[in-house]
């Protein structure tokens, strides 16, 4: 597959990191505890910051808990015992329902939600019909299949039965032959490759590529932004930082990722995982701030959950996604 998702970073990123908040190396670390799925789309730069030392050298000391589900994270961060979190499609939900606001993006999922079939009759999309298909609606694989369906002219409401597991439930039951389908993201299609023989990829979220464009992000409730915006811009620092350093050498950031976080997936099988989110350079993520792209598609997707999960009048995406304390730490 041809993912062209490498950007080459612009001219003078290099003084991007000059721009940011300066170290805080003689304060105490201030501790926030981040919520966050273990997908590298998700945690990626999360991961990698925490080894290079980009969030300590912000004066930060992350504490990173593990969810199975990005609905799971954002009930927790509402509930108070979290700070922030770092989830997929799920940042286009909560806060359109005026629980929350997203500060800053991680990347496209580019090709992170994949459709899975071990029913030999299961050819085409339209073979899907009358089949029970497992996922966790609410999150980017049921953005996903939903698109899968509505390309393929199937009503997900009358031509297939979407059931509906925590992710590592959905997973199991594709296993045990449960059921004749699964939206998932990976890394759970290792799982299916381990265990069905004769599973196969139907498709990915690659075929749908712009006009269905799902963004990974950040989020914390507006009270703890408005309270912390220094202690904000010193976390898109560390970030930005261990982003960047993705962007200039992917495969090194994959190699440091699984050989710390992804040990149970096989090198190889891990960076080809990796390339399918499409990053970019923080410099490159400014311009789409800026230029309203990342709204947009922001705005698709929660199109989508208010269509699907009956949101009442959802705040939009130009009002829920705040880009202030981002334009202030990545500078031009």
């Amino acid at each position: 597959m041809n993912l062209n998702r490498r950007t080459v970073i612009h001219a003078g990123a290099a003084a991007t990191l000059s721009t940011l908040a300066a170290p805080a190396l003689t304060q105490t670390r201030k501790k926030l505890r981040v919520g966050y799925l273990h997908t590298p789309a998700v945690d990626g730069q999360l991961w990698l910051g925490m080894q290079m030392g980009s969030f300590a050298k912000q004066g930060l000391d992350l504490e990173p808990i593990l969810f199975s589900t990005g609905l799971e994270i954002f009930q927790a961060m509402i509930g108070g015992s979290l700070d922030v979190l770092t989830t997929g499609a799920v940042v286009s939900n909560f806060p359109a329902r005026g629980q929350g606001k997203v500060f800053l993006l991680n990347d496209i999922e580019y090709g992170t939600a994949q459709l899975w079939v071990r029913d030999d009759s299961i050819k085409t999309l339209a073979d899907l019909k009358g089949k029970q298909i497992s996922t966790t609606t609410g999150t980017t694989a049921h953005v996903f299949l939903d698109r899968v369906l509505n390309a393929a002219k199937l009503d997900p409401n009358k031509d297939v039965q979407i059931v509906n597991q925590r992710m590592p439930d959905a997973v199991t039951s594709f296993v045990s032959g449960a059921v004749s389908a699964a939206a998932i993201w990976v890394p759970f299609d290792n799982i299916i490759k381990a265990k069905v023989a004769n599973a196969r990829m139907l498709v990915d979220a690659s075929a749908y590529y712009p006009q269905a464009a799902i963004m990974g992000g950040w989020a914390a409730r507006s009270d703890f932004i408005d309270a912390n915006k220094p202690l904000i811009r010193s976390l898109i620092a560390g970030w930005a930082e261990a982003n960047d350093a993705i962007v200039k050498n992917p495969d090194a950031a994959a190699e440091r990722l699984q050989n710390s976080q992804y040990k149970d997936i096989p090198l190889a099988e891990f960076k080809t995982q990796f390339k399918q989110a499409k990053y970019y350079s923080s410099l490159e993520w400014r311009g789409k701030y800026a230029d309203g792209s990342v709204t947009k598609w922001l705005q698709q997707v929660t199109d989508f959950f208010a269509r699907t999960g009956n949101i009442t009048n959802p705040v939009p995406a130009e009002k829920y996604f705040d880009t202030s304390a981002f334009m202030e730490t990545i500078k031009a």
